[in-house]
This record gives C-alpha cells, sequence and structure tokens, in this order.
C-alpha cells in the first residue's frame, strides 16, 4: 500500500491524515477538499466564530502538513469514484490514484423547500457562512431562526450575545426534541427566555421569502414574521452523492461495518458521512454528526486503514455551550425505561437513564460552565463498561461515580 487518499478536509479527515503518520504510516497522503479553506473546525461556528468574525479555527497549520508530507487539495471537489481502476477524478478532470480511499465528506444543512435564494435567508455550515451571517448581526437587526436543535440555539445565544433581537421558530412542540430530555430542554428555553429570545413551538411554516432589505417568515395559520435575516437550521443531509454513484451501500449515510469499512474491502467512511452499527446499542445503526465522533472515527479509521482491523466501540457524546450553560451528553437515552435525577448544586443535575434491565445506557446534564462534565465523563465510563449501578448511588451526590465505576 503506498497511496491513502482522503476525500474530505474535515475535521475527520485531518484527524485521519495525522492518526497516519502518528502510527508510522509512510507512504503517500492526499486530502482532497470542496472549501479554499485548510481543515477546520465547526463548533465555533455558531459561537465564538460566529461572534468574533474570526478566521478558521484550523486543525493544524500549513507547515505542519507540510512537515508531515501529508499534500492537500482545497477548494476542489471530487466528482467520481472509479472503483474497478481505483482513482478519484476531481472537478476540471483531474484522477488521482488511490490504494485506500477514505470517504469523510461530512453532511450539508437540509434545505426548507418553500424558501426562496436570497441574500437575507441563509444556511450555517461553512465559515463562509458564519460570515455572511455575522454581517447582519447587530444591535437594532432582528433574525429569526428556524429550527430548535443544537445549531439554532447557539446560534440564537450568539445573536443576542451581539445585541440582536431574536425570534426562534420550532415545528415540534419544544426546542431539542431531538435526543436532549424534556427537562433539560426546558432549562435551556428558559435561559433563552430570560435573554429575550422569543420562541415559537409548533409553528407550521408555508413559505420564507426575502427582497433586498428584509426577510418573512410566513406560517399557515396566515401570521408571519417580519426579520432582516432568517437562518434555516432544520438538521443535516449526509454527503453521499459520489459513494452513492459509485455503487457503494447507503444506509443513511455511508454504511460502513464496526471497522468503518464500506461495501468496497478498499474503501472506508467516517464522520458525518456514514451510518455504523454501535457496539454499545445492540449493533443498531446510527449516524453522529458530533464533533468528538469525527475525532474518534478519524483516529481509529486510520488504524484500520493500515489494516488494523479495530473495531468503534466509542460511546457518543454530546455538548453545546448556550450563554453560561453548557449541556452534555453521553450515550443514547431514546430506549431508556427509567430516569433518576442527580442534583450538583447551583442549579445544575444529571439525568441518568437505564434500560429495562437497569444497564446505564445514556446521561444527561447541564450547568453553569464545567459543573457536569467531570460526572459525564464517568458516566460515560460506566456506560462503555454496561454498567448496572444502584439508581439510588446514582440520584445521591454523596456517591461517588468513581466508586461506582470501580464496583
Amino acid at each position: 500500500m503506498t497511496h491513502i487518499v482522503i476525500v474530505g478536509a474535515g475535521e475527520c479527515g485531518a484527524r485521519a491524515a495525522f492518526a497516519l503518520r502518528e502510527r508510522g504510516f509512510d507512504g503517500e497522503i492526499t486530502l482532497i477538499g470542496s472549501e479554499p479553506h485548510l481543515p477546520y473546525e465547526r463548533p465555533p461556528l455558531s459561537k465564538e466564530g460566529l461572534a468574533g468574525a474570526e478566521p478558521p479555527k484550523y486543525v493544524a497549520g500549513a507547515e505542519r502538513y507540510q512537515a508531515a508530507r501529508i499534500s492537500v487539495i482545497t477548494d476542489v471537489p471530487v466528482e467520481v469514484i472509479e472503483r474497478k481502476r481505483k482513482f478519484v477524478k476531481l472537478a476540471g478532470g483531474r484522477a488521482i490514484q488511490y490504494d485506500r480511499l477514505l470517504l469523510a465528506t461530512g453532511a450539508r444543512p437540509r434545505v426548507f423547500e418553500a424558501c426562496e435564494n436570497a441574500e437575507r435567508i441563509r444556511m450555517l455550515r461553512t465559515h463562509a457562512d458564519a460570515l455572511a451571517i455575522r454581517a447582519l448581526l447587530a444591535p437594532g437587526r432582528k433574525v429569526a431562526i428556524v429550527g430548535g436543535g443544537f445549531i439554532g440555539l447557539e446560534l440564537a445565544a450568539t445573536a443576542r450575545r451581539l445585541g440582536a433581537a431574536v425570534v426562534l421558530v420550532e415545528g415540534l412542540p419544544r426546542v431539542l426534541s431531538r435526543g436532549v430530555p424534556e427537562e433539560i430542554a426546558a432549562v435551556v428555553a428558559e435561559r433563552h427566555w430570560r435573554e429575550g429570545v422569543e420562541i415559537v413551538c409548533g409553528a407550521r411554516i408555508a413559505a420564507i421569502e426575502a427582497d433586498d432589505n428584509a426577510a418573512r417568515v410566513l406560517f399557515a395559520d396566515g401570521g408571519s414574521v417580519d426579520a432582516d435575516l432568517v437562518v434555516v437550521g432544520i438538521g443535516a443531509i449526509p454527503n453521499t452523492d459520489v459513494a452513492a454513484a459509485a455503487g457503494l451501500l447507503i444506509e443513511n449515510g455511508i454504511a460502513v461495518d464496526e471497522t468503518l469499512r464500506t461495501s468496497d474491502p478498499d474503501i472506508f467512511a467516517a464522520g458525518d458521512c456514514c451510518s455504523f452499527p454501535l457496539t454499545h446499542y445492540g449493533g443498531r445503526r446510527v449516524r453522529l454528526e458530533a464533533w468528538r465522533n469525527a475525532q474518534d472515527q478519524g483516529t481509529l479509521v486510520a488504524a484500520n486503514l493500515m489494516g488494523a482491523n479495530e473495531p468503534f466501540a466509542s460511546v457518543p457524546w454530546f455538548w453545546s455551550d448556550q450563554y453560561d450553560l453548557t449541556l452534555q451528553i453521553a450515550g443514547l437515552a431514546d430506549n431508556a425505561e427509567t430516569t433518576v435525577r442527580r442534583d450538583l448544586g447551583d442549579g445544575a443535575f444529571i439525568l441518568f437513564h437505564l434500560d429495562g434491565e437497569g444497564r446505564l445506557i445514556a446521561a444527561s446534564g447541564i450547568g453553569r460552565g464545567n459543573a457536569v462534565a467531570r460526572d459525564i465523563r464517568l458516566a460515560e465510563m460506566l456506560i462503555a463498561a454496561r454498567s448496572r449501578p444502584d439508581p439510588a448511588a446514582l440520584s445521591s451526590p454523596e456517591t461517588k461515580l468513581k466508586k461506582l465505576l470501580a464496583a
């Protein structure tokens, strides 16, 4: 094996490239991205990166790629994967041979169909998107955010920090309906209300329109919201078009096995673009859009590109910062039958979620700063150990989670 090509120059692809060198791979590495930037981290785009209109937070500088002998091609999408002859074809016609290929193509924002294409209607995925949104956020401006998930709420917090008025519109009965317990979502919503964010839930949107001076969200019941800017954040779609055209198996993303190998033995996929079986949840197939997952899979897939054949066994982990609150979740709670609350003081608390057999399958926490970080990390370890802790011990702040882990 002499050449590994990585399609997708984001967090996952860059981590994989460096991990290959750290593991001793001495062949050629080519990292290909469709954006004009070197790989950068996306979480700051809805938070401090947006607030400061800063340059991207790069995974590494150009000199580090050069020192690691990683060839980076930017601003050129891959258009074709030719599996039989083992090359990728770039826009413009250039072909690059590979011995093994990693697809880390990420995801793109889900488009709201009844929506015009206009300067004052935006989605947030790239650094260019963040700059365009930031240009319209200022005291006296008003932004309407469609979507009450992590991105929409983080953007709402940042917009309020910049002095803009905010209306957040969610089609479901509450914010954070996907994967966040109602008790924690209520804390987040209340914090936004105190900051002056107007939250409209259960809203059915008929259309979103704009002209050169303003934008408007039109509701099916005849109401509307006028704003200087509308940002649509209603989820993401995995970038699978090139993989599907190449005949790879697609199942809510590029389908991979526990080693992140696709239906082609010489092609792997990792990060937001792939669906994979979760070891700790009976092989349930999921797709995760999370910074930690991109890092973990990027590191593991490097070993497997070199023939290690190691299974991916990390516990899902998510976080969100909004105002002075930090929300953290380890595991997946949707199949929980019992929930136990542990109060940590100063309004911080953790919900432990157990299945019907008493096994800890998830933990969800919220508090100021790092109030829940240590216990969520320990809960993550308990989940990985397939622990069945005593619910009474979980609920008691006097019982150290380290003690339960040792048991």
